[in-house]
């Protein structure tokens, strides 16, 4: 009897036992290419999480954007929290008005003066990476109702321009004062040279470069202000010293070093001709002029840069007029505290604003 021929019975059960072993090997089959796609998107978050890395050590851009989008919120918060403490006093107005290519400032003066009046020249702050003349701009119609002339200034900021370029821009805004300063209104031989956080420094930068020869040297920046026409400095919650600024830990810390990283165009900014020039703490001579100089005391700045500055300029025999809080204050006045007019504390810094400039400016 020969071979037995397939019947429909054991091809059925041949259907049956093999269905099984097609369906594994068909999605064995499948998960390879599943795995290997799950290993390209792997891949790519990892590059680019590499690639953000990279880019965040070799450039100051995108963690300087960053800080600039935060510190531009508030100081619209600030603008803000002033209004209401701006008096009614009629001031005339000189807006935008370009003190060079690019760059503008805006004046205010109370419509009653007959003549020149001095003038408050202030410098705002934003880190050396972000803010405009407008963010003072109810400080400085509340010091303008008192009959002065107050002058806001805009400077070029980084990263989109290193330094000195800024300390180059104010001088030159300075020398446009006082050869406009009949139509601005401003006595030119009182001027008074202000500034917040950043532009406390710099306020204090061109205050050095104007009565000390040896640093104007230095910063190869031929003074636009004779060292007389200077009549007082007003400095709040400033940075005068950076190699403190180097020693610094922390975000608020981080925050500084990238916007120095911005400003001075490299990470090693503190053993720089930057970080040496940006130091006025070193240039004190008796020649500065009087100083207001303030900061509260849930600031850090408070006690590595503003009370040191105010004890150099002491040693060196500068009239100080200073305004510290102790430790323990409550609230804790924060940077920028003298902004802020809902605290006794800052309304008590305005005051003695009035009071300081009466003293320095007033025959």
């Amino acid at each position: 009897m020969g071979p037995l021929e397939p019947t429909a019975i054991t091809t059925e059960r041949r259907n049956t036992v093999d269905t099984p072993v097609a369906d594994f090997e068909e999605k064995t089959a499948k998960e390879p290419k599943v795995r290997r796609r799950r290993f390209r998107i792997r891949d790519v978050v990892i590059v680019v999480i590499l690639m953000a890395l990279i880019a965040l050590s070799i450039t100051p851009w995108p963690s300087a954007l960053l800080i600039r989008s935060v510190f531009e919120g508030g100081a619209k918060s600030t603008v803000e929290e002033m209004l209401p403490y701006v008096p009614d006093t009629p001031l005339a107005e000189s807006r935008d008005v370009a003190y060079m290519d690019g760059a503008t400032l805006d004046a205010f003066t109370p419509e009653s003066a007959a003549g020149p009046l001095p003038a408050v020249v202030w410098i705002h702050g934003g880190a050396w990476i972000s803010g405009n003349k407008t963010d003072v701009e109810p400080y400085l119609r509340i010091l303008a109702a008192k009959g002065y002339t107050t002058i806001s200034l805009d400077y070029p900021i980084a990263p989109e321009t290193t330094y000195p370029a800024a300390v180059e821009d104010l001088n030159t805004a300075l020398g446009y004062i006082t050869e406009h300063a009949a139509e601005l209104k401003v006595d030119p031989n009182k001027i008074v040279l202000a500034g917040d956080s950043a532009g406390a420094q710099l306020a204090s930068q061109l205050t050095t470069l104007t009565v000390n020869p040896a640093y104007a040297n230095l910063l190869g920046i031929e003074p636009a202000l004779d060292k007389k026409q200077l009549a007082a400095t007003i400095l709040h919650c400033g940075v005068y010293d950076l190699q403190a600024m180097a020693d610094l830990n922390g975000i608020a810390a981080w925050g500084f070093k990238i916007s120095l990283w911005g400003y001075t165009g490299t990470k090693d900014w503190s053993d720089t001709y930057a970080g040496s020039t940006m130091s006025t703490v070193e240039f004190v001579t008796d020649d500065f002029p009087p100083t207001f100089i303030s900061g509260g005391n849930g600031d850090g700045l408070t006690w590595l840069q503003s009370i040191p500055y105010s004890n150099r300029l002491k040693s060196a025999g500068v009239p100080v007029t200073e305004l510290f809080f102790p430790a323990d204050h409550e609230p804790a006045l924060p940077h920028e505290y003298q902004f802020h007019l809902d605290y006794k504390a800052a309304q008590d810094a305005r005051d003695q604003t009035f009071n300081f400039l009466s003293k320095h400016t007033r025959p």
